[in-house]
């Protein structure tokens, strides 16, 4: 019996550290470093805003977006937002959030993504249990797509109830910027140079109602996708623009085929980077 008892703590031992040798993500820091969860956990709740970038469909960025929150509501109040929902819909989701609207009824009320019951869902229903503001930060998909085909001035077109849902006009741009500069020379010669100005008014809109919905001592956290935020650019760019002394950390996901060094190319891309095995399922 006692030989038994051995042998069955030795195999567990033993798988413990096979699981521990083929780990689904590792965390490190802006240089490349390997850094613990609980130290990037104490420097996040130390912020006003946090932008936690995401592949959108990896679901260790979702379960890494997930357990953050939770980890951070232990310490300090929370404001979430997220690029998923857009500006028009605030009132269907502040709706459910008071449990007043059904889940069936948001998704009917709102233009939910596709993915949002597995990925999204889990994020507002835990604002919902515990009352927490959650904003719709992104300009309505529709107004993006009048900037691509007709630039900025697109915009001017809009009546003042439209205007409520993005950022205060004109809007503020700077086609220098890497993030906006990369769009283009991803397609050269076939990319209109309103394409950039299209993710500027998203990034330009998530920056203004995450600004809106701050609330001072509190953390504001955000979802949204990884390029609205890597390099400090997008986003951050824009908030910093508005109010250059809020103080703002960032987390991205990157993904790898071996993921025990990070890659050059990867360092810096934001304070804190999950770095995922390129093998990991998807959510869709």
């Amino acid at each position: 019996m006692k030989k038994a008892i051995i042998c069955s703590f030795t195999l567990f031992i033993l798988l413990v550290a096979n699981a521990q040798n083929k780990p689904a993500y590792v965390l490190y820091n802006a240089k490349g470093k390997k850094v613990s969860y609980g130290k990037m956990i104490k420097q996040l709740v130390q912020q006003d805003i946090v932008l936690i970038g995401e592949f959108h469909n990896n679901p260790i960025s979702h379960w890494m977006e997930l357990e953050i929150t939770k980890d951070c509501k232990k310490q300090k109040s929370l404001v979430l937002g997220a690029e998923m929902f857009e500006q028009d819909n605030q009132p269907a989701l502040d709706i459910y959030l008071q449990g007043k609207l059904s889940p069936k009824g948001l998704d009917s009320a709102a233009r939910l993504w596709k993915n949002y019951t597995t990925d999204y869902a889990p994020l507002v229903n835990f604002a919902k249990e515990n009352n927490i503001v959650f904003a719709a930060s992104n300009v309505p998909r529709r107004y993006a797509a009048m900037v691509s085909k007709g630039g900025f001035e697109a915009l001017d077109t809009l009546s003042v109830k439209e205007k409520t849902w993005i950022a205060p006009l004109p809007i503020a741009y700077d086609a220098e910027l890497p993030g906006y500069k990369n769009m283009l020379s991803m397609m050269p010669g076939h990319a209109s140079v309103n394409l950039p100005k299209a993710q500027a008014i998203k990034d330009a809109t998530m920056a203004y109602f995450i600004l809106k919905y701050f609330v001072p001592g509190h953390l504001f956290i955000h979802y949204n996708g990884s390029y609205h935020s890597e390099n400090h650019d997008g986003i951050v760019w824009h908030l910093k623009h508005s109010k250059p002394d809020i103080k703002i950390l960032t987390v991205t996901t990157v993904s790898q085929k071996d993921i025990k060094n990070l890659l050059a190319e990867n360092k810096s891309k934001a304070d804190y980077i999950i770095c995922v095995d390129e093998d990991m399922t998807t959510t869709y």
